[in-house]
This record gives structure tokens, C-alpha cells and sequence, in this order.
């Protein structure tokens, strides 16, 4: 069952990499300008974005099992369209699709703590809650050998198998647990705003450099969005039940986990960034590795592999030291690998064990993650909070992509009529990774500790509560 589940989030985690070794020929294949091929990649941010809180909420409230069958037709439908597609517009459409299919992850995180015994609980949480990692990790190699010896289209005709090889193994081999937020309301109002708040504001992060920070479309944007979400924040704390709640997402253990969160992300996103393309650049520059789009992606492969070995281990970290020393151990961890990636960055071997490295760290933490957001939150808001980790998770990467997106189109050197990222700016995006991943230690280091077990409610209080009508 963890191996299903682990399973699933990685399935819904391939589809963010899915594409990104056909950005080069996007355009061409898609018959459309670069800009707008672009929107094949953001389109499914977004669509994560704002459907990841929803399922959370609804897996609570529903059951989560049928909600992650519920994402598998989604993820399915935007395949078999993507497949058949010859122009942008329905590119996007499915792109988007298979966005909204990235609920499994937290639903799946969720769920284990409803059906796992105590004593392999946090070694479950650690695989499933690291596979966004892990699809991540090895998303790239994957689609990048496929580009390579088949027709692009088999990317997507894959994707849709394998989103019914995960339908049929939820359905036969998860078991269905009673809803824990049964007899209340959804709160549709909070979807939208905060759907419509998280558009805004991604599209800004992601678009601005390409639009102009300081354009009036990226500031409208920033501005409808704070707005927005100031006004989603305070309709979510006068209703009787929020989609996500507040009050609880405020506690300092839970807010810091989210933080931390952020920071994690835009971490381990800009190791993401900077190697492969460090590994593509021409070996005539003099720091650039030469390597093709197939073999860049293999030397990354053991990254990801790292993720699915290390996160059992973070399970054990966590069993004997607690959640909060694993993420730290975590966060240092990629801190060290992005010191290892300053010092080998000359060689392919020595970026695959900078990879590696970072990697390991990166299983680490996102494996502690879940476990202390579910540590921290009742068991009938076990999903909605996952969701909303989920969330900051993506907005993290959002961040981290933009940011080091404008350091490496700044910090350029010009060779003929070529103007391309200096050796400088790829060691600048190397240090801010490694810099932001220490912050992420320090804001994980002054997480208070949990509450008494007597104070902490317990699965059958919670689902008690979660039974009576809302106020």
C-alpha cells in the first residue's frame, strides 16, 4: 500500500518534468511563437496551484481514497489530449489537466496516517512525502531518453498508462477509510478567492521576467493578488468551515513548517536549474561540460535514486531524533551539496555527486515535512494541510525559478555575436541555492516543540469533532 502511494506521488510529480526535455522544439512542434509554448509549462503550475488545496480539503471531507481516484482522471484525460495534440491550445488544456492531478501527493501523505501502523509511520511519510522529489528527480532522464529514441507523443501516451496502472492499483489495493470531516460544508467562496489570488500571483513570480518586473501587467498582477488574498484570509476566518483553517496554519509550528517549506523548495529547484544546464552548456566555453540532453539527464538520474534510498533512512532519523532534526539534517545537507557542486562543477561525475548530495538532503527534508505539519494539525485536517504544504512547496519552486532565471539572464559573457550565462553567474545561482538552504535550516531550528500528547488530539476526539454539525 506506501508503495502505491509513493507510487502515485511520483506519477503526479513526473508530469511538472515531463516536457522538459521538448522545450527547445516546443514551438516548432506546436506551430506557435516561444512565448507562447512557454504556457505548456506554466499552465500546469497553476493548475497544481489551485487544485491541490481543493482535493485536500474535499479528501477530508469526502474520503481520500476516492479523491485520489478522483485525480487520476484528470491526469489521464490531459495525457491522452496532450498525445493527440498538434497546436498550443490543446497543449495547454491537457497540460493543465494533468496539473490538477498533483493532489494525490498530499491526499496519498494524508491517508497514511489513517491506516499505518504507529511504528511504520514515519518511514511511510518519508517515501510518500519525499516522491515529489523523486518524480522530480527522475522525470527528466526519463522523458529526455524517450525524446530522444521515440516520437515526443509517446511521453504523453505513457503518462496516460501509467494513470491507469495508478487507478487500478488504488482501487484494489488502498483500503477505503470513513471521511474525517464528514456533515461539513465546502467552502466554495475560499476556492475561488484563493484560486484566483494563486493565479495572480504565480503568473507575476513566473511571467514577470519575461513581461518586466516593473511592467503594469506584473504589477497588477502583484496588487490583484495581495488584495485578493487579504481578502480570501479574512472571509476564511469568519466562516464556519474554511476550506483551510487559519487559525491552525498559524501556530507557530505549523507556520515554520510552512516557511521552511518555502525555502526547502526554492533550494533544491535551483540545483534543478543551474546543473543541467551546466552539463549542456558547449565545452569551448571553458566551464560548460558538453553534454547532450540524453546524457545530462542520465548523470542527474542518481539524484533521484538517491531520494527513493535516503528517505527510508529520514524515516528512521525521524523516529529516534524527531521530525524537526531530520529536516534540518535535511536543509545541511543541501547546503553541503551545493558546496560540492562549487567545488566539482568542472567535471560530469563530480555534478553527479553534487547532485547526489543535494539530493540525499532534499529526501531528508521533504520526507520530515508531512510528518510534522500531521503532528501539528487535528486528523479530520490531516489533507487540507498537506495541501496547503503542497502549495507552499510550489510556490517555493516558483520563486526559486524566477530568482535564479534572473541571475542567470544578467550574468552573462559574450563570445561573437553569442551572448550566454558567465561561469560567474552559474557559481552566483550555486551560492544564493546554498545560502537559502542554510536559511532553511535556521528557520527549522527555532520550530517550537510539539505540545504535550495529553494536549494533542487524539484520531478518535478528531473524528468525533469532525461528526457534530459546523457552528
Amino acid at each position: 500500500m506506501v508503495a502505491v502511494l509513493a507510487l502515485a506521488g511520483t506519477t503526479a510529480a513526473i508530469m511538472q518534468t515531463l516536457v522538459t526535455p521538448l522545450l527547445p522544439r516546443l514551438s516548432d512542434i506546436l506551430h506557435t511563437a516561444p512565448s507562447n509554448a512557454a504556457w505548456v509549462v506554466t499552465v500546469t503550475l497553476l493548475a497544481s496551484a489551485v487544485c491541490v488545496p481543493v482535493t485536500g480539503r474535499l479528501g477530508d471531507m469526502l474520503g481520500k481514497r476516492r479523491m485520489m481516484l478522483a485525480c487520476t482522471v484528470p491526469l489521464f484525460a490531459g495525457s491522452v489530449i496532450c498525445a493527440l495534440s498538434s497546436s498550443v491550445v490543446p497543449m495547454i488544456v491537457g497540460r493543465g489537466l494533468q496539473g490538477m492531478g498533483m493532489g494525490m501527493v498530499p491526499l496519498g501523505i494524508a491517508l497514511l496516517r489513517d491506516v499505518v501502523p504507529k511504528e511504520k509511520l514515519s518511514s511511510s511519510i518519508a517515501l510518500v512525502g519525499a516522491s515529489m522529489g523523486i518524480g522530480g528527480g527522475l522525470g527528466l532522464p526519463i522523458a529526455a531518453a524517450v525524446t530522444q529514441y521515440a516520437n515526443w507523443r509517446v511521453l504523453f501516451w505513457g503518462s496516460a498508462v501509467l494513470a491507469l496502472v495508478i487507478a487500478a492499483l488504488i482501487r484494489s489495493v488502498v483500503p477505503a477509510v470513513p471521511a474525517t470531516a464528514r456533515g461539513q460544508r465546502f467552502d466554495a467562496p475560499g476556492a475561488l478567492g484563493l484560486g484566483a489570488g494563486l493565479v495572480m500571483l504565480l503568473l507575476a513570480v513566473s511571467k514577470g521576467a519575461d513581461w518586466g518586473w516593473a511592467s503594469a501587467t506584473t504589477l497588477a498582477l502583484f496588487t490583484g493578488s495581495a488584495v485578493l488574498l487579504g481578502a480570501w484570509g479574512g472571509w476564511e476566518l469568519r466562516v464556519g468551515s474554511p476550506l483551510i483553517d487559519l487559525r491552525a496554519t498559524a501556530r507557530p509550528r505549523v507556520l515554520l513548517t510552512n516557511v521552511a517549506s518555502v525555502f526547502t523548495s526554492f533550494s533544491m529547484y535551483a540545483s534543478m536549474l543551474v546543473l543541467p544546464q551546466l552539463l549542456q552548456f558547449p565545452a569551448a566555453t571553458g566551464y560548460g561540460l558538453g553534454q547532450s540532453v540524453l546524457a545530462a539527464g542520465l548523470w542527474m538520474a542518481p539524484g533521484g535514486l538517491m531520494m527513493m534510498l535516503v528517505s527510508p533512512l529520514g524515516g528512521k532519523l525521524t523516529d529516534a531524533k524527531g521530525p524537526k532534526f531530520t529536516l534540518i539534517s535535511g536543509a545541511l545537507v543541501i547546503a553541503a551539496g551545493y558546496g560540492v557542486s562549487l567545488a566539482l562543477m568542472g567535471s560530469a561525475v563530480g555534478v553527479m555527486v553534487a547532485v547526489m548530495v543535494v539530493n540525499s538532503g532534499v529526501g531528508l527534508a521533504y520526507g520530515s515535512i508531512p510528518a510534522l505539519i500531521m503532528g501539528s494539525v487535528p486528523q479530520s485536517e490531516t489533507a487540507a494541510a498537506n495541501g496547503f504544504n503542497t502549495l507552499m512547496r510550489s510556490l517555493g519552486t516558483s520563486v526559486g525559478a524566477a530568482v535564479i532565471g534572473v541571475l542567470l539572464a544578467q550574468m552573462t559573457t559574450t563570445a561573437g555575436a553569442h551572448t550566454f550565462t558567465s561561469e560567474t553567474g552559474f557559481r552566483t545561482a550555486l551560492v544564493v541555492g546554498c545560502v537559502v538552504a542554510l536559511v532553511s535550516a535556521a528557520i527549522a531550528a527555532v520550530i517550537p516543540a510539539p505540545r504535550e500528547a495529553a494536549d494533542e488530539p487524539t484520531p478518535a476526539d478528531a473524528t468525533v469533532r469532525a461528526e457534530q454539525p459546523a457552528a
